[in-house]
């Protein structure tokens, strides 16, 4: 989420500097830098609301996290997978992978939803998807109590409807 936000701050900074020259170039009467930079603020204002909506999402997951674990892997339905080794967390609204987000459950009936969930004693698989493309999740839990999997898979559960399947307890 830092990084999102840092990207954030750079557009905003970019946005203002680059109004700045745009006025000070309009002033001094010289069109094609003052055109120029205009476009560049356009587009690094285009950028700037771009990422304060991926923020938004961001701070929305972390908000309302359910397990945050240190690392996944990332599969496509065609078995190409990514390695994420930065911090990952499970929420009810979707999952944050370092500055990467998931989401389900938001964009209505026909949207992503998340389908299952299976927990063994070293990874948690979370399979979500839409009617187009699905994904699998696998994430290295770091879990040893069996009282912290079942709050887990009941919270999963209550909050996003779909039951849990506990393999190896």
């Amino acid at each position: 989420m830092k990084a999102i936000r840092k990207q954030r701050n750079c557009y905003a900074l970019l946005l203002a500097v680059s109004i700045c020259l745009t006025v000070w170039f309009g002033v001094t009467f010289v069109v094609e830098a003052a055109f120029a930079l205009g476009a560049i603020s356009i587009t690094s204002f285009i950028l700037l609301v771009r990422q304060s909506r991926l923020l938004s999402a961001a701070s929305l997951i972390w908000d309302n996290r359910i397990l945050a674990v240190p690392s996944a892997n990332v599969f496509t339905a065609d078995g190409q997978g990514k390695n994420g080794m930065e911090e990952s967390v499970v929420s009810t609204f979707g999952m944050l992978i370092g500055s990467k987000i998931y989401k389900w459950g938001c964009d209505g009936i026909h949207g992503v939803r998340l389908k299952l969930v299976e927990i063994d004693r070293e990874r948690m698989y979370l399979t979500f998807g839409d009617g187009i493309q699905t994904m699998r999740v696998m994430l290295l839990h770091g879990i040893v109590e069996q009282q912290k999997v079942s709050d887990v898979s009941q919270k999963l559960w209550q909050e996003t409807g779909v039951t849990v399947t506990i393999i190896g307890w």
